[in-house]
């Protein structure tokens, strides 16, 4: 039973022309105060971020829209002493977090190491873009990747044949399938990777049965008509559980409010990222609510890294921990592209860990492999 109650949780933790650009003000006004290189900062209040910003990184704000017209927001991370076109990363993820949260931590680390950085919401989540709220779509998140590199390309300050993407647990499936389709993107690196396409169409480790993926087919068939009729788009579980009596049991909470003691521990890991002063914020889905009920029904039409053999001559660089529940999406993502995507695995790292825990993020791998194949 234990599994079933942390069948609902585990997957969350997991062109354009010039004018429809915003104009980038001079690095002037950062949003966001700066600190020591290694502090630790706590979100403060709305539009708070979960890490300090490197006292030699400059952070601004700005928009982009995506192929589809929607507004993509993002956070831009410079070094103070850029000079002359520099490489550049495009950042996003998890599954249900904000660019305040672990995007944007990545994405300062990498800028204090001399890369100009694109931490984003990905549409309809965070202040992007998009009608209805807080619903997930494999396809417009895709785009959003290759959006960000629509315009990094367009800075001076960017070297556009050396634009790499990072992304992070959920977010990382739709880095890989858009890499695989956009050869301007150079090489991607993952962190606690999650094929969320099969995460809410398999279950964890695949554990639906095919009795019970019907089952979701169906109530995520009969939420469409709930939704159309009452002219509203209600919450529920993305990766959907089962009660005692095998009958689906969404939740319009992704984490609840408050941890029960009998909390299974992968709820316990996602609960002390989201829910507490580590990791909480106000916009981020995984913290305050839970996805559209009916997000998943993209997810089981649509597969991801079908193409991952595009990707080659390119490289990957897949990072997991030894501890992490997630570690078999990456094993099997590299038998899918050996010769393509390789494989770190940090010894004693959760999942969770590498989505802030700079002393097991191995942020010098992964410099250098972006070193390597942005050369």
């Amino acid at each position: 039973m234990e599994r079933r109650k942390a069948l609902g949780l585990i997957a969350a933790t997991g062109a354009a022309t010039a004018a429809s650009f915003t104009a980038l003000p001079a690095f002037g006004e950062e949003t966001g105060r700066a600190a020591g290189a290694t502090g630790q900062g706590r979100a403060k209040g709305k539009g708070g971020y979960t890490f300090a910003l490197d006292r030699n990184v400059r952070r601004t704000s700005v928009r982009f829209k995506n192929r589809y017209g929607i507004e993509v927001a993002a956070d831009l991370y410079v070094p103070r002493n850029a000079r002359g076109r520099l490489p550049a990363l495009v950042l996003s993820g998890p599954f249900g977090a904000v660019k305040e949260q672990s995007s944007g931590l990545y994405a300062n680390e990498f800028a204090r190491r001399g890369y100009v950085t694109l931490a984003f919401d990905p549409s309809f989540t965070g202040e992007s873009g998009g009608t209805v709220r807080d619903v997930g779509s494999p396809d417009v998140y895709t785009e959003d990747f290759s959006a960000a590199v629509d315009f990094l390309g367009l800075q001076k300050i960017v070297d556009r044949e050396r634009i790499g993407v990072q992304a992070i647990c959920g977010l990382s499936g739709m880095a890989l399938t858009a890499a695989a389709a956009d050869s301007r993107i150079k090489a991607v690196a993952t962190a606690s990777m999650y094929d969320m396409s099969r995460s809410m169409s398999r279950g964890h480790e695949d554990f639906y049965t095919r009795e019970q993926r019907q089952k979701v087919i169906d109530y995520l068939s009969r939420q469409r008509w709930t939704d159309a009729e009452k002219g509203t788009f209600a919450r529920g579980s993305h990766e959907v559980p089962f009660d005692e009596d095998g009958n689906v049991a969404p939740s319009n909470r992704v984490l609840p409010k408050t941890l029960p003691a009998d909390a299974d521990p992968i709820t316990k890991i996602f609960f002390d990222y989201y829910r507490t002063e580590r990791g909480y914020h106000p916009r981020s889905i995984n913290s305050t609510t839970a996805w559209t009920a009916t997000t998943p029904m993209s997810f089981f039409g649509f597969r991801q890294m079908t193409n991952i053999d595009m990707l080659a001559p390119r490289k990957a660089l897949l990072v997991a921990g030894a501890e992490a529940h997630s570690l078999y999406y990456s094993e099997d993502v590299r038998k899918m592209a050996p010769g393509t995507v390789d494989l770190v695995v940090v010894p004693g790292a959760d999942h969770v860990d590498l989505y802030d825990r700079k002393d097991l993020i191995p942020f010098d791998r992964l410099d250098d492999f972006f070193a390597e194949n942005l050369a």
